[in-house]
């Protein structure tokens, strides 16, 4: 039977509607709902979708929005914050991940174009699905979730100069110019294509958004316009839309209507992406994909092992704790949606043929599927790992000036010097108290800002109480929110010893019960802490509301607000 547009895009509303719940209710990301509609609909099984010039158009514009929004997150200010880190152990991971991935294809007989496209499908991590788990499990604020989202920054801003150098690639290939030129070529290209954007970046992107920006809708239709635009200068210079799409959204990462534009186009986003994951997996045939399974099983297990233990190594070189190193590896043992829209192009530009589509289509199903599994049990298979795996970890050690050999004294220590932690010592500072900092993140340990002695170590090693300062010190105080963290860290100390007063972090009142029992003195409830000045601030003004309601009738409106005006109450601090 012959389906019309229309008739077709209910099947593929309804299908992808019914496919998405499905996978909702399995703790599945909905992109892997997606991807299995896609292939029921399309010729190879229920043959009711027909892949032709329209439901192409919107995966198209659907790819170009994607990374509009990626670009306009990427405001250069944040890049420039992810510090050596996330830049070098993204970058190392890129490079030792794609070897990886071409020596799999190598292996299967896979070379050239086939083996470059599966080694950078390989190497990409989900965005979409480790910031989705992340968020949901309540781990993004986690050392190993911070971690996770710089290393994918590095990979979105690296899959797009692969896109970018691919595409021009492509383009030249069917000239006579001789490589050299090729690169030449691509060069100027590339150069002229990034300046455009810089310049209007620099000096028309706030003017015109400021412009746009006086009614909601004009502000969205004129974002939109922005991208295309982009995109159509983009292809003129022989790249992709998609790259234009993504420098368009760089040069509004630093307007102040980034958020506002990201908030109105992301559900338009997800709309659109609905067919180009349904153009994937519609033009997946059943035939090949069972000829490329074993390649696709092969390049899944190099995902599920290899670049977890690549990422883990890296980290672990870099000073970090093995649990954390381990828990970040986990979290991105998986192939990106990027690695479907880069195969996606490739195709396209007749660099590599339909099966590698289906190689990478596989892959990701099997790979999302797992890892999604992985991530929502991340803490119980760390624990697992970590008691099996020997080394990848240091000791609690000080790292400190080497001319400063005067012990430490502190009136308190302080565990665990994130944004909390942080806050805490500075007000501990501002009334005159001694305080040492622990930390198990080496940046934190290395930054001198907080102006305190910083000591590298876990809240989670049981030896740590001994390697604390804690002659003469009247409280230790965690900040983390892990209560085996917290645990580890009462027992530890009250094991080895220490007296003082234990205030640990928690934000469940079960874990708080736990930690008093194990032998903390105080459990701090952050977002209670930073709730209580604003709720004592509500009570005092509704008693002087009552007190002054009779003064407020009395003297008028306006004089009224006027005098409450000339009040100075001072800024509520949590």
């Amino acid at each position: 039977m012959h389906f019309g547009a229309f008739e077709q895009l209910a099947a593929i509303l309804v299908v992808s509607a019914l496919a998405a719940l499905i996978a909702t209710l399995l703790r599945q990301p909905i992109l892997l709902g997606l991807l299995i509609a896609g292939i029921a609909l399309g010729p190879g099984v229920l043959g009711l979708v027909r892949i032709d010039e329209s439901i192409t158009l919107l995966a198209e514009v659907g790819i170009a929005l994607l990374l509009f929004l990626v670009g306009l997150k990427l405001d250069v200010r944040i890049v420039a914050q992810l510090g050596p880190v996330a830049l070098l152990v993204g970058m190392a991971q890129i490079v030792l991940t794609f070897l990886l991935g071409v020596g799999i294809a190598a292996a299967f007989g896979r070379g050239g174009a086939d083996a470059i496209y599966l080694g950078l499908a390989l190497t990409f991590s989900s965005t979409v699905v480790v910031v989705k788990l992340l968020t949901d499990t309540g781990m993004m604020d986690r050392l190993h979730g911070r971690l996770s989202v710089g290393i994918l920054v590095v990979q979105d801003i690296v899959v797009v100069i692969a896109m970018i150098v691919l595409a021009a690639v492509a383009t030249d290939a069917g000239t006579d110019a001789v490589p050299l030129t090729q690169l030449l070529g691509v060069t100027l290209r590339g150069v002229l294509l990034v300046g455009v954007a810089v310049l209007l970046g620099r000096f028309l992107a706030t003017p015109t958004m400021q412009l746009l920006g006086r009614q909601a809708e004009l502000l969205v239709l004129g974002a939109i316009a922005w991208a295309v635009s982009f995109g159509a200068l983009s292809t003129v210079l022989g790249f992709s839309a998609e790259v234009g799409a993504f420098l368009a959204g760089m040069t509004l990462a630093s307007t102040p209507y980034r958020e506002a534009i990201s908030g109105r186009l992301t559900p338009l986003r997800d709309f659109l992406l609905l067919f180009f994951f349904i153009e994937i997996g519609a033009g997946v045939d059943p035939t090949s994909l069972r000829a490329g399974l074993p390649v696709a099983i092969a390049l899944s297990a190099a995902a599920l092992i290899g670049k977890p233990v690549i990422v883990t190594g890296l980290l672990a070189a870099a000073g970090y704790r093995k649990k954390v190193s381990l828990a970040t590896g986990l979290t991105l043992a998986q192939v990106s949606e990027f690695s479907l829209i880069l195969v996606a192009l490739g195709v396209a530009q007749g660099s590599i043929g339909p099966e590698i589509a289906g190689i990478v289509t596989a892959t990701a199903l099997i790979t999302i599927a797992l890892s999604s599994q992985l991530i929502d049990r991340t803490e119980a298979v760390v624990r697992r790992l970590a008691d099996r795996i020997p080394g990848l970890e240091r000791s609690a050690q000080r790292l400190s000036d080497p001319d400063d050999d005067a012990p430490m004294r502190p009136d308190i220590v302080v565990v665990g010097l994130g944004r909390f932690g942080s806050t805490v010592v500075e007000e501990l500072l501002d009334r005159g108290e001694s305080i040492v900092g622990v930390d198990f993140d080496p940046r934190a340990v290395s930054d001198r800002r907080l102006g305190i002695p910083v000591l590298y170590g876990d809240a989670e090693d049981p030896t740590l109480g001994e390697h604390l300062p804690l002659d003469g010190a009247r409280w230790v105080v965690s900040t983390l929110r892990s209560l085996e963290g917290n645990l580890t860290l009462v027992r530890s100390l009250r094991l080895f010893g220490y007296a003082g007063g234990i205030a640990v972090a928690s934000e469940d009142q079960a874990d708080c019960e736990r930690l008093r029992a194990a032998g903390a003195d105080i459990t701090i409830q952050p977002l209670h802490v930073a709730a209580a000045p604003l709720v004592a601030r509500l009570d005092a003004d509704d008693a002087r509301r009552a007190s002054d309601e009779a003064i407020g009738r009395d003297a008028g409106f306006i004089d009224y607000i006027v005098d409450r005006a000339s009040e100075s109450d001072g800024p509520v601090s949590p």
